[in-house]
């Protein structure tokens, strides 16, 4: 059973917030997995989102995007976190974002993939 953490972020804490409140189940799983205490969130490699997704995606990393690989679709990638080199690299396709400015651009969290 995994350990819930009791995170002081702010932001953190107000994107948990943010995501609870919204209706689709993809936030309530968002927000599950930034729940976990920060060892246990997922770090996800620009590699593995190139692997996963297709032209025109969007996915979201609930926890941090590292820069390991490179992406060479055009694909929006929203995280809590993102290493400054995967953030350049992913501008340099597609876009990156913020997981809050996701849920206010798709409220619904219609056609997003998890990726953890």
């Amino acid at each position: 059973m995994d350990k819930k953490a009791d995170p002081t972020n702010p932001v953190l804490l107000n994107t948990i917030e943010l995501l609870q409140k919204q209706d689709a189940a993809v936030w309530n799983e968002v927000a599950e997995n930034l729940g976990k205490v920060n060892r246990k969130r997922p770090e996800v490699n620009l590699s593995d989102i190139e692997r996963i997704a297709e032209e025109g995606d969007t996915v979201i990393v609930p926890g941090k995007v590292l820069g390991s690989g490179r992406i060479t679709k055009e694909v929006k990638v929203a995280a809590f976190k993102a290493s400054r080199s995967a953030k350049n690299k992913i501008k340099e396709e597609g876009d990156f974002m913020f997981i809050e400015d996701l849920v206010e651009d798709n409220p619904e969290g219609s056609e997003v993939k998890i990726v953890k």
